[in-house]
């Protein structure tokens, strides 16, 4: 048989494609051609695949080999067809089985000596396949484990090319993935070694129990940092569909820790001011990497020293805040990265920003105004809670006496909270006060007139946008939550104009 036919998978952002690679060898010029929108790592497998076959023991066939990857539309990237394209290839020349290489879909990178290496983007490449029916998966090794996330997946894994050979031979038994053991989670900070700042605390923890964004304005050493930091820690644990998310995005970006482990836990990122758009938002060549912001997908994304960032770099996040996804264009094609995250941004008060505070501050007006509107309008816009910390004082600091919750009584407190939330607005199909949309707060759940004085003033002022009213609106259902109450009072939708309307400057 001259014709034989395998599967893999072709990946755009975290949708998938199945692709079929045919095998065809014909009379001609021995030689390996490659059609079907693949890119340059798929044409220098070439290569690759018939040093592996050959290192393998196995014999290349010294004919005219032509392989298409369909569908032809789709485009094609990275290293991860080559275990496909050397099956098919030996299937065409019957040292396979051409039967066996059909049942599978492969994926993995050669290496010249025949190992198969491993490669990103296994989970949401078997995702994809289950989705389109390929249950039988052979990939490398080291990404057994993560494949086997996909409940429905069949999944085989192998060392070496000899090994899939001979197991499509039936000469030897499959290899199923080996158990690894995972690390041990890393530590969360807790809430417990923050002293002083009541505010700041209180404002973590409705960030957390209402899916808020955070503003932290003050000066050094006052805690902007450690509260960003505990915010994972009181965050509840990610549901099975928010974890396989999750780790679907980070299997992409490759920073998957050894053993594959479903990621359970808000995940937090925190990028230097230094940070370039691709390594914020997304991008890279030739199809878009996740960025910061989507590896915080369903976490923290904390901005330190906010106004250092370039104000375009902030003003990028402006969509993927409000949408909940980043969609990156480049030539080669589209892709759309979730990017559900918390916004927490940190910054100082003025550009000297002495730790003394504002007495020893030598800026004039001009520089505070100047440095404060590094944070454009539309970007606070977007920002539920601006809170300003005091420095914090000597007997805050030196006081061990004084009371302080740790992260587990917040977190029952955010848990609780969220709950009575998830409860109320199941039937919209959401799940935190921040995805309301602001028809529902001003339609279905209205609230008297007299109880929305306070953010109605606000709004006549200027003070607050149409988005700001809708922000007050489920900052204020997040107290009520958090106080146990069926719906806001006058007291929690002032607390919600006071909690937005603090700024920079």
């Amino acid at each position: 048989m001259s014709l034989a036919r395998t599967w893999s998978v072709g990946l755009v952002g975290l949708s998938g494609g199945v692709v079929e690679v045919e095998v065809d060898l014909s009379a001609g010029l021995p030689g390996m051609a490659i059609v079907g929108l693949a890119d340059t790592a798929i044409r220098e497998s070439r290569d690759r695949v018939r040093a592996a076959v050959l290192n393998s023991g196995l014999d290349w066939p010294n004919r005219k080999i032509t392989i298409g990857l369909s569908p032809a539309t789709l485009p094609k990237h990275g290293s991860g067809y080559d275990l496909a394209l050397a099956v098919g290839v030996l299937a065409a020349s019957e040292q396979v089985p051409p039967g066996a290489a059909e049942k599978f879909l492969f994926l993995g990178e050669l290496g010249l000596d025949g190992r198969i290496r491993a490669i990103r983007g296994v989970l949401p490449a078997v995702l994809a396949a289950v989705k389109r029916g390929h249950q039988p998966v052979v990939v490398a090794q080291e990404n057994g484990p993560e494949a086997q996330l996909v409940s429905d997946a069949d999944v085989w894994v192998g060392a070496t090319l000899a090994e899939v050979v001979a197991f499509l031979r039936g000469d030897a038994e499959g290899q199923r993935p080996t158990p690894v053991e995972a690390p041990p989670a890393p530590e969360v900070p807790d809430l417990i070694d923050v002293v002083g700042q009541a505010a700041g605390r209180l404002a973590l923890e409705i960030a957390a129990a209402g899916g808020h964004h955070l503003l932290l304005t003050g000066p050094p050493g006052a805690g902007k940092t450690m509260l960003a930091e505990r915010l994972p820690g009181i965050l509840p644990p990610l549901t099975d569909e928010e974890a396989l998310e999750v780790t679907a995005v980070h299997s992409l970006a490759g920073d998957l820790p050894r053993g594959a482990p479903l990621i359970r836990r808000a995940p937090y990122e925190s990028p230097h001011h230094t940070a370039t758009m691709p390594a914020l938002v997304g991008g890279g060549s030739p199809m878009a990497r996740p960025g910061a912001i989507s590896r915080a997908h369903r976490g923290v994304l904390f901005l330190d020293e906010a106004p250092e960032f370039g104000r375009v770099l902030l003003d990028s996040l402006r969509q993927p805040l409000e949408n909940g996804a980043v969609t990156l264009h480049r030539a080669a094609g589209v892709s759309t990265y979730p990017c559900r995250c918390q916004l927490i941004l940190a910054a100082n008060p003025c550009p000297c920003a002495p730790a003394t505070g504002d007495a020893d501050c030598g800026c004039t007006s001009v520089a505070r105004r100047r440095y404060a509107d590094r944070l454009s309008g539309p970007l606070l816009d977007r920002v539920d809670l601006q809170v300003t910390l005091p420095a914090v004082s000597r007997r805050a600091l030196l006081d061990s006496a004084a009371p302080r919750e740790a992260s587990a009584q917040v977190a029952a407190r955010v848990e609780q909270a969220r709950a009575a939330a998830e409860q109320r607005l199941s039937v919209w199909g959401k799940r935190l006060n921040s995805e309301v949309p602001g028809v529902v707060l001003r339609e279905a759940l209205r609230l008297p007139r007299a109880t929305l004085a306070g953010a109605e003033l606000a709004m006549d002022r200027g003070l607050l946008s149409v988005r700001g009213f809708d922000r007050v609106l489920r900052v204020a259902w997040t107290l009520a939550d958090l106080g146990g109450l069926s719906s806001p009072r006058t007291t929690e939708v002032d607390t919600a104009v006071g909690l937005r309307l603090r700024r920079i400057g």
